[in-house]
């Protein structure tokens, strides 16, 4: 079964035995290591304490990872936020303001800099990240078109800060690792064509050492867990919001 922590944490043990380093998102921008790096990247959309359990695994293998949180209920967990900051990880500001003020850059950019400001009380967030809110007829990168992050202490976001053709991109969107079709706007340009589906296929190619040298892997931990239940329910869901975004973007074209 694909999606469990356990693979998770096969897969991190493959990748430090394959000689990649791992680094949060900050910590690349400001001082990328040499060598073969993993970017790790978590977007905490739902169900904030399957992200405490990666968190932990981490923790336990010396990886160190950046939790980029919403400011829903559903991501917004002070205790949970505050004990994956305790472990070391860095902490990040998964912005949707444009979509949540209804396109309106000037209480986006207000929005913004409050809640930039809330997460700031548990991590000193220097980068943040998009949300991609896929009912949303607002992009929330249109925000940096009036303004820059920049001048509020940022200094990276991945869509805007991230060469993909030096970095090749990895995310689990759509619950499997090849899920671009599903996506209305995680998306990125590059020249990479290697593709996988599933984690298996990730840790042979890493064994092999078909890998590129240096790679940014978004997860969304609501995904990964152990339990059967949450499991199942899981990929039912994700089955049926693979259809409908689908369906959303042959409506956008």
């Amino acid at each position: 079964m694909d999606f469990t922590l356990q693979i998770y944490k096969r897969l991190l043990e493959t990748l430090q035995s394959s000689g990649y380093q791992f680094q949060t998102f900050e910590a690349f921008l400001q001082n990328p290591a040499e060598g073969k790096v993993i970017v790790l990247r978590h977007d905490v959309d739902l169900k904030a304490e399957n992200s405490l359990a990666t968190a932990k695994i981490e923790h336990a293998l010396g990886v160190f990872a950046s939790y980029f949180f919403r400011v829903v209920p559903q991501s917004d967990k002070p205790h949970i936020i505050k004990e994956i900051a305790s472990l070391g990880h860095e902490i990040g500001y998964h912005y949707e303001d444009m979509s949540i003020c209804e396109g309106d850059t000037e209480k986006a950019i207000v929005h913004f800099k409050d809640k930039l400001q809330y997460f700031r009380q548990f991590y000193p967030v220097k980068t943040i990240c998009m949300h991609g809110a896929p009912r949303s007829r607002f992009d929330g990168k249109d925000l940096w078109k009036k303004y820059d992050y920049r001048d509020y202490g940022i200094i990276g976001e991945p869509y805007f800060d991230v060469n993909f053709n030096q970095v090749f991109y990895l995310t689990d969107t759509g619950r499997c690792w090849d899920g671009s079709k599903f996506s209305v706007r995680d998306k990125v340009q590059t020249s990479f064509t290697q593709s996988y589906h599933s984690t298996n296929q990730i840790i042979t190619a890493a064994q092999e050492g078909t890998l590129p040298t240096r790679i940014m892997i978004t997860t969304h931990p609501q995904r990964w867990t152990d339990s059967k239940l949450q499991w199942f329910k899981e990929l039912l869901l994700q089955n049926i919001k693979n259809i409908a975004k689908r369906i959303l973007l042959l409506i956008r074209k």
